[in-house]
């Protein structure tokens, strides 16, 4: 179960109740099974006990005899990639180290329940890359129920089968994990752009954008997307003159970057859309199947024009 909202949202404060280190103001949590939590980095862990002892300090706080903890002793190890400082103290360990150790101390000591915040930011890709194929072995293999917050939706992805969105505390969805995440993005962007009042326009204004809104293919309005997905940019428009209705429009748009470079650019005429049948106003969409940009802040420059005028 993948947990994401944006920041303040209350997902680590869920972690913390539900791992029983923050009581809940009111109500009460239930649980069956054994819960171990990998919360922040040296969750559970002393920092003056060597990485060895630390092991068994944890399989013993989640009830664990210590025969069971040798069994595991040597797979915790190898994961964490740590063997050559395991009887070194913890408090020499890096910020890495620690989370290293400490995910394969909560993942191989078999709890039911295992609660992961995103903690595995810390580590490095290689080790992100581990953590969540042994996540999907957990879940997915033996049965057990992970508990995953991240703000990296390819991690939620990639490991979650449903997920929930938090908003101010409460849980706003739940559902599959696909529905979710363009919940998350959709959520606080706008509807709809208003473009009547922009001062920056050039051209006659004869055949004039009114508004824009970026739909997902969930069919909801959204100012964030990810890369690979459909986007459809829909405007509404007037036209003043009803003779240039007669004539073949031709519609198009420039994606910048943030340093103001282009990096894609669609016309209408180019791309073989075929323009509907217009009226003095209406609504037209520009469909984008996959939208092939990489991560980061962009803008759209929306343009008109007329064939056999060049005329905007």
């Amino acid at each position: 179960l993948g947990i994401i909202g944006k920041n303040g949202a209350g997902k680590s404060t869920l972690l913390k109740v539900l791992s029983q280190v923050t009581p809940p103001t009111t109500g009460k949590i239930q649980a069956r099974g054994r819960i171990a939590s990998l919360l922040e980095v040296g969750t559970g862990m002393h920092p003056e006990l060597t990485g060895k002892e630390n092991i068994y300090l944890n399989g013993s706080i989640l009830g664990m005899s210590k025969d069971e903890i040798t069994s595991k002793f040597d797979k915790i190890v190898d994961f964490s990639g740590c063997a050559r400082y395991i009887d070194t103290p913890l408090k020499r360990y890096s910020s890495g180290m620690k989370v290293r150790l400490g995910f394969a101390v909560a993942a191989f000591l078999e709890p039911e329940i295992l609660i992961v915040d995103e903690v595995l930011a810390v580590g490095d890709a290689e080790f992100q890359k581990k953590a969540i194929g042994k996540m999907k072995d957990v879940s997915r293999g033996e049965g057990r129920t992970v508990l995953f917050v991240s703000h990296n939706i390819g991690s939620i992805r990639a490991l979650c089968d449903r997920a929930i969105v938090m908003e101010n505390g409460t849980v706003a969805f739940v559902g599959p994990v696909e529905e979710a995440i363009q919940y998350y993005l959709a959520q606080g962007n706008a509807k709809q752009i208003d473009l009547k009042q922009r001062e920056d326009r050039i051209g006659s204004g004869i055949f004039k954008f009114e508004s824009i809104s970026l739909i997902n293919n969930l069919s909801q309005p959204s100012k964030e997307f990810l890369s690979g997905e459909e986007m459809i940019i829909r405007v509404t428009y007037v036209c003043a003159d009803l003779e240039l209705l007669s004539k073949q429009i031709i519609l198009g748009f420039n994606i910048c970057d943030q340093y103001d470079q282009f990096v894609l650019s669609y016309v209408s005429d180019e791309m073989g859309f075929m323009m509907p049948e217009l009226k003095s106003s209406g609504t037209i969409d520009l469909n984008i199947p996959r939208l092939l940009l990489r991560g980061g802040e962009y803008r759209i420059r929306l343009f008109s024009s007329y064939s056999g005028t060049g005329k905007n």
